[in-house]
């Protein structure tokens, strides 16, 4: 069994959709001859708790914890919130909009925790990780960002250890992350941001990403600065855990239910699905008395006063974080799922853990996303949804409809299966036994 460290904040018991590409990947590791070691942090940050995710961390595994120093206590004291507070990811605001003092904080963050608020807890993570490489004989080591202080921890790692090969692991962009222009970055803060991720893309290995895209604009950055070793790129997409899925046969709701599962920020509000449902209540009365909108997951201030605008709150469902295991069971039970990327500059890239899940839980699903992005590339081969650009209204309404009126969709099965969490952790498995 090849032993491979694994750097990540976020593991159970955290919750939500950063802690599922690790756990999962940890649990079939030792199908494919490697022994996962996680290291992560004894008390960080985490927006969710979800002690579901419990039994999917194999037995005996080795978990390694340290104490973190994050700012988030004065961050909370200067913006007036408990301590008790959680914090939440992607810029939400759930019940105001920010005010001066959440703004400065921003300009502090952006410009003084580069790359992010674990900035501190990377230097005594190497000494105590370098001690323990060298004690276990460690040859692998996986970095998973963001938080990218996770990179800079795995670069000191291999900077003290230059025989170690060291996968970096990008579950989101760095610099072309969708809210990196809200950080109010002054040019010595964006250049130095630069400058860590061109350094990680430098000395990793390998650079994994979680699609196409996001490996292309990787390996520009990597080429324009004279890199040769082009190969070291690779894709590995999230996935879905067939074990997740319910044996048991989930009734489908009475309703014609469109549920978004997750976070709904700012970014991600469509606003032409909400003008062309509002249109649909008005017009076709079968429609009004049976559409249902759930929104699971916390919602920013903003939607909740589109929806509002709109004249759509009757409709609106709203349920709190679940279990990831009580999630599965409820994108079963929806007649259809959202799937609502953020109108970024870097949306053709997006491509969201929860997709995958979608794809098999038996309901279509309704997309809002770049027509010619990673998204829907993977729904045309798996024939998962249908998919219409943000303002593309006219045929918006006419997927609805056809949703509606119980279209239904044959999924391609062997493109869905590649999907699968225990292939996906074949490839990486791969991938380590290759360096």
């Amino acid at each position: 069994m090849k032993k491979v460290l694994i750097l990540t904040y976020y593991f159970p018991p955290a919750g939500g959709a950063g802690v599922q590409r690790w756990l999962k990947f940890v649990k079939y590791m030792r199908n494919f001859g490697c022994e996962p070691i996680v290291y992560t942090a004894e008390n960080g940050e985490m927006p969710v708790i979800d002690e579901s995710l419990q039994k999917d961390i194999p037995k005996n595994i080795t978990v390694l914890k340290t104490p973190i120093w994050e700012p988030y206590d004065i961050y909370k004291r200067f913006i007036g919130r408990k301590k008790s507070d959680k914090i939440n990811a992607s810029f939400l605001s759930e019940n105001k909009k920010g005010g001066i003092a959440e703004k400065i904080s921003v300009w502090i963050r952006g410009n003084f925790f580069i790359p992010d608020a674990r900035k501190f807890w990377i230097k005594p993570s190497i000494k105590f990780l370098n001690g323990y490489i060298q004690k276990n004989n460690i040859e692998y080591v996986i970095s998973s960002g963001p938080p990218h202080s996770m990179h800079l921890m795995a670069l000191g790692l291999k900077q003290k250890n230059p025989t170690i090969k060291w996968i970096a692991d990008f579950r989101d962009p760095w610099t072309n992350i969708d809210f990196y222009e809200k950080l109010m970055l002054s040019s010595w803060a964006d250049k130095k941001h630069h400058r860590q991720e061109l350094s990680v893309l430098q000395n990793a290995d390998c650079v994994i990403s979680v699609g196409q895209s996001m490996s292309n604009e990787f390996l520009e950055l990597y080429k324009n600065a004279g890199g040769k070793n082009f190969e070291k790129f690779k894709v590995i997409t999230n996935g879905f855990d067939e074990e997740d899925i319910s044996v048991q046969a989930v009734e489908k709701d009475k309703k014609f239910s469109m549920a978004h599962i997750g976070t709904l920020v700012k970014d991600r509000n469509p606003q032409a699905l909400w003008k062309v449902l509002s249109a649909l209540v008005k017009e076709n009365e079968d429609f009004k008395n049976q559409l249902e909108i759930k929104l699971v997951g916390k919602v920013d201030i903003y939607v909740k006063e589109q929806l509002e605008t709109f004249g759509l709150t009757s409709f609106v469902k709203k349920i709190d974080y679940l279990p990831h295991d009580e999630v599965i069971v409820e994108q079963q039970r929806s007649r259809v799922l959202l799937l609502l990327v953020n109108n970024t500059k870097n949306a053709k890239g997006i491509l969201t853990g929860k997709f995958f899940e979608y794809m098999i839980s038996g309901s279509p699903i309704l997309a809002i996303a770049p027509s010619n992005g990673d998204l829907a590339n993977i729904m045309q081969q798996t024939n998962a949804g249908v998919i219409s650009d943000f303002d593309d209204e006219l045929p918006l309404k006419k997927n609805i409809l056809s949703l509606f009126n119980g279209t239904n969709f044959s999924v391609n099965k062997t493109e869905v299966n590649k999907y699968s969490r225990k292939e996906l952790t074949k490839r990486l498995c791969e991938i380590v036994g290759s360096l």
